[in-house]
């Protein structure tokens, strides 16, 4: 079974504002990236489940030129609040290495 790192050369996490989160997938192809960019594993449930991600707050775009997905969910709580681990969000990545594709 595939996974996320099996099929992109690149993952990334970053903080877009105070109040959301996002992830960039850099497929390591044409080919890859249209066989799983849409792929109903990288959808709303994941993050929720991930992330505790209220389901219709995620969204998803899909970047064809580039053979990239970027996936942006509502924080929980604001950037810098009591409860805070990653205030940059650039280890939450790690997360979705191991998502499985297929």
């Amino acid at each position: 079974m595939k996974t996320v790192k099996d099929v992109c050369r690149h993952v990334r996490s970053k903080n877009a504002g105070p109040y959301w989160v996002t992830f960039d997938l850099f497929f390591d192809g044409p080919e890859n990236f249209a066989k799983y960019s849409q792929s109903p594993a990288l959808g709303a449930d994941l993050m929720h489940r991930l992330f505790g991600a209220s389901p219709d707050q995620v969204k998803r775009f899909a970047v064809p030129s580039l053979n990239v997905v970027k996936i942006s969910y509502a924080r929980t709580s604001p950037q810098g609040g009591e409860i805070e681990r990653d205030m940059h969000c650039g280890q939450q990545f790690a997360r979705l290495l191991d998502v499985q594709l297929d």
